[in-house]
């Protein structure tokens, strides 16, 4: 649905844009980890970027611990959302959608906080449920699905959650015309959203001085743990079974990986997103990684100081889906949640029919 992004002011050809197309929009995705920027004009076929930002902010840092987002993690966000808001403001966005996600779901003062970015930088964050954040994530990737096969699992690893989509190839709704795309018509069958990230679990099993397979298999336990037993997508189970679906891993841990399988000299945007990676290259991946100290794997182009401690829990969550969903290959995505905020506002489908509520609470198995 989207294009490839292309860099601030690069041609686009002879064909006069329209005003709509030259309007901006603004999708901001505050995490865990990570606050996340997108400013895009509408294309034919999706949506052109024409700025990205991106800082690693860790704001829930020690949260897992305290309940309560910290200060100085609050203080680090701030600073990166008044830098959004700036840029939102000079490019002189026609809509804006700002989104937080399981750090300020699960803190006990993050609505505090929420209001708190309202008063100082005029940004008016949305905590969204973990069903919204999952949808928005398929709608995100769907470019990058192979639609000769039959199911596609969704892999969304935050700092503070992640969440699984299995979603039908086959199914309705992949093939909406940017204007009449609508994130909750997307043939998701099953979707669960489980409270462990890069943070949190990172936090959960501290490394120590030295990683050891021990350590890395006790973060693989506990994630499957939190996912086996799920009900609701047993139903496409076969279509796995028989080698008709693939995965799609989404998240900065999972690109860092790819970077590292690739041996790239420094990350590259264009290299990575859409790469296909085998199981084996995944698992050869993790092996590297777990060789090295966290000093070493600072060092790494495609990882830095930043991730250091914790690409090896994004490693481990990702090798605990591949054991419980077997699939031989699995699409690298540097995209996600912010591409489906874009297409989302683009659409004239903006409201949701009311329906009543099915499900339960998202700490809990719950299909779409």
């Amino acid at each position: 649905m989207s294009e490839a992004p292309r860099a601030p002011g690069a041609p686009q050809g002879r064909r006069r844009r329209s005003p709509e197309e030259s309007s901006c929009y603004a999708a901001l995705d505050l995490g865990t980890n990570n606050c996340r920027l997108l400013v895009a004009t509408p294309s034919p076929r999706g949506f052109r970027v024409v700025e990205a930002y991106s800082r690693i902010v860790r704001l829930g840092e020690g949260l897992s611990q305290s309940g309560r987002l910290s200060e100085a993690a609050m203080d680090r966000s701030l600073a990166a959302l008044k830098v959004c808001a700036e840029k939102i403001r000079r490019r002189k966005a026609i809509r804006v959608k700002a989104v937080a996600t399981q750090a300020c779901r699960g803190a006990a003062n993050g609505p505090d906080f929420v209001r708190r970015v309202h008063e100082e930088t005029g940004l008016k964050l949305q905590i969204i449920s973990p069903r919204e954040e999952a949808q928005l994530s398929v709608a995100g990737c769907m470019s990058l699905f192979d639609r000769e096969q039959d199911a596609a699992l969704v892999v969304d690893v935050g700092g503070g959650s992640t969440e699984l989509s299995w979603v039908d190839l086959k199914g309705g709704g992949l093939d909406a015309r940017p204007r009449q795309f609508a994130a909750w018509k997307l043939p998701i069958k099953a979707w669960l959203s489980i409270p462990v990230g890069v943070v949190t679990l990172a936090e959960r099993f501290p490394e120590g001085e030295t990683a050891n397979e021990t350590w890395f298999r006790a973060m693989v336990d506990d994630v499957k743990a939190r996912i086996e037993g799920f009900p609701h997508a047993e139903p496409m189970r076969r279509i796995f079974a028989e080698g008709r679906a693939h995965l799609v891993g989404t998240s900065g841990a999972i690109t860092s990986l790819a970077g590292l399988h690739l041996g790239l000299p420094r990350y590259d945007r264009n290299v990575v997103d859409g790469l296909w990676m085998r199981r084996d290259d995944c698992d050869a991946a993790a092996e590297r990684l777990l060789s090295l100290t966290s000093a070493e794997r600072a060092q790494e182009p495609c990882i830095g100081a930043d991730r250091a401690d914790l690409v090896l829990a994004g490693a481990a969550i990702l090798q605990a889906v591949q054991e419980l969903w077997p699939c031989s290959r699995v699409r690298v995505a540097d995209r996600g949640l912010r591409e489906g905020l874009l297409m989302s506002l683009m659409s004239d489908q903006q409201k949701r029919p009311r329906r009543r509520r099915r499900g339960g609470a998202s700490k809990k198995p719950v299909s779409a």
